[in-house]
């Protein structure tokens, strides 16, 4: 699947950006990786799966 548009300001595909339109839109991007600014839901954490890797320890 090609794309035609910046994912980030819809303007037209630089080839030296792919698939970004700019320097500047490709750090934009990149600065949401960083930023923690894209995110993958998830459901909530298994408390017994936590707790039983610390409890492994003290059976000892």
């Amino acid at each position: 699947m090609k794309r035609d548009t910046c994912p980030i300001c819809r303007k037209p595909v630089d080839a030296a950006f792919t698939p970004f339109c700019s320097r500047g839109c490709k750090d934009r991007d990149l600065l949401q990786w960083l930023g923690e600014g894209y995110r993958i839901p998830a459901g909530p954490a298994d408390e017994e799966a936590q707790t039983g890797l610390d409890t492994a320890n003290d059976a000892d």
